[in-house]
């Protein structure tokens, strides 16, 4: 069964991003968008359970949204006035509903990367 997760990973200290927030968007073919989700991660800096799964889990252009600003702001990280990064957007392409899409991020208030996970 196909399914959407992700995880994020603090790399400033090294640790899971605790309580960040994620909004799930659904992009459809003339461009516009809808909010599908939001979610924070957990202790671990994953969410409890996958984003899409079974008959949500639908070929398509989507984007996470990650509130790092707010994230780092909430960890005292210094970040710069006004923060470098804020929301960072990452989209994708969903080909295969029935595979397992994992998009973690690994972000810092200066960069950020992202893969396509297993």
């Amino acid at each position: 069964m196909g399914r959407l997760t992700t995880h994020v990973l603090d790399t400033v200290s090294g640790a899971p991003a605790r309580g960040m927030a994620i909004e799930l968007i659904g992009i459809a073919g003339d461009g516009s968008s809808r909010a599908l989700k939001i979610i924070k991660t957990n202790d671990d800096g994953r969410i409890d359970s996958p984003l899409l799964e079974g008959e949500a889990m639908v070929a398509g252009t989507y984007e996470l949204r990650f509130y790092v600003a707010e994230y780092f702001t909430r960890m005292n990280t210094a970040q710069g006035s006004p923060p470098f990064l804020d929301i960072v957007p990452l989209r994708f392409t969903i080909a295969d509903s029935s595979a397992h899409y994992h998009v973690p991020l690994l972000v810092s208030p200066w960069s950020y990367s992202t893969y396509r996970g297993s």
